[in-house]
């Protein structure tokens, strides 16, 4: 037997939904196949130009309602990038969840963040670590209270290199226990990563390497802010509630990071198969804008064959974002954004696909958009 069917035996023979616990007994078996998964699921890293630490769709809450209206829920998530991800999942309330990126730094950093959920009992907790601040002195009594008193505590708190250095120290510590194989230069990147937090606080924005930041990218504290159309909070930091579910998640090795290209010929093709044997099927398939460059690299009917590939039903959703920058405003817009947050049915995309398919990008995001 190869290690990657072992690997996915342990997975499946575990309980769907166990006992929130603490150590090594909350995790998906005893054998903790975490690392083994990260592992045998990955590609080869390929290359983008920037660290890519945080977000830069303001809009990005924009479709909460459109899913809650579609019935978007359970189910298996898949999703790129760094934290945005939790905010979908917050609601969408996934089994188990995949972060994939063609980046391996992206894994990297998920892992600070898993090491953040395990050990932050609570939501101020894990803002704190995550910013070197220290905590209050009665977290509890913070669980009630709205997210943006949370950002304001961060905002004001000084940066102490004695709690700065004990934070590291922490997340390093419970990263190793991961049993992620990392090399020196990988805590390199994870003590970088971790820093440019505690530096930048929450005024910390998207950056390409060699630009500068554009006016219009969000910075961590509007993204902990911002509110769907409905005009309520949705970041993932918005509830005691959805904190504690990701955490849970989280602790039972089911937010899993994968390093993976969207069109590639392993990853996602991978991630079908293991959920196939599950029983899953995908609630949701957050792309951001990557289509675009796929559509650009001419590899997007690839793409739209691994979608195929994932167990689905007739409300799985692709969630995506176009930048005004691209093609002007899209149809669907919010006043006042430069990114639009879309949903596609997987359906109707399979449909589009035995039909020709698309002709171009533009057609992909504007032909079944939802919003």
């Amino acid at each position: 037997m190869t290690r990657s069917a072992a690997t996915l035996l342990l997975l499946l023979a575990a309980p769907a939904h166990l006992t929130c616990t603490s150590g090594a007994a909350g995790r998906i078996s005893q054998e903790q196949p975490f690392a083994a998964l990260v592992a045998d699921l990955s590609e080869p890293a390929g290359y983008f130009d920037t660290d890519n630490l945080i977000s830069n769709e303001a809009s990005y809450l924009h479709v909460m309602g459109k899913l809650r209206e579609l019935g978007v829920r359970g189910g298996a998530y898949l999703g790129v990038g760094p934290d945005q991800n939790f905010s979908y999942m917050a609601q969408i309330r996934p089994s188990i969840a995949f972060m994939i990126d063609i980046r391996r730094d992206n894994v990297l950093q998920h892992l600070i963040f898993k090491a953040l959920f395990e050990i932050a009992p609570r939501r101020i907790e894990y803002l704190a670590l995550l910013f070197g601040r220290p905590p209050p002195d009665d977290p509890a009594s913070w669980d009630r209270v709205d997210v943006a008193e949370l950002v304001a505590y961060i905002d004001r708190s000084p940066v102490d290199p004695v709690v700065v250095d004990r934070a590291r120290a922490r997340v390093d510590s419970a990263t190793r226990s991961f049993g992620v194989p990392l090399t020196a230069a990988d805590f390199a990147t994870i003590d970088r990563f971790h820093r440019t937090f505690i530096s930048e606080g929450m005024s910390l924005q998207f950056r390409s390497t060699g630009r500068a930041p554009r006016f219009y990218y969000p910075t961590y504290r509007d993204l902990l802010l911002e509110r769907d159309l409905s005009g309520r909070r949705m970041s993932y930091l918005a509830s005691e509630e959805g904190y504690r579910f990701l955490k849970l998640l989280q602790e039972k090795d089911l937010v899993i990071p994968v390093v993976g290209d969207l069109a590639g010929d392993h990853a996602v093709r991978a991630i079908a198969e293991l959920l196939e044997r599950r029983g899953e099927r995908v609630s949701a398939y957050y792309t951001s804008n990557v289509e675009f460059y796929l559509f650009r690299a001419g590899t997007f009917p690839r793409f739209a064959e691994n979608v195929l590939r994932l167990p689905r039903d007739a409300r799985s959703v692709i969630i995506r974002s176009v930048f005004h920058s691209m093609f002007g405003p899209h149809p669907l817009a919010v006043r006042g954004y430069y990114s639009t947050q879309l949903l596609q049915t997987i359906e109707s995309l399979a449909r589009d696909n035995a039909a020709g398919g698309y002709r171009s990008y533009w057609d992909v995001v504007t032909r079944h958009a939802l919003r």
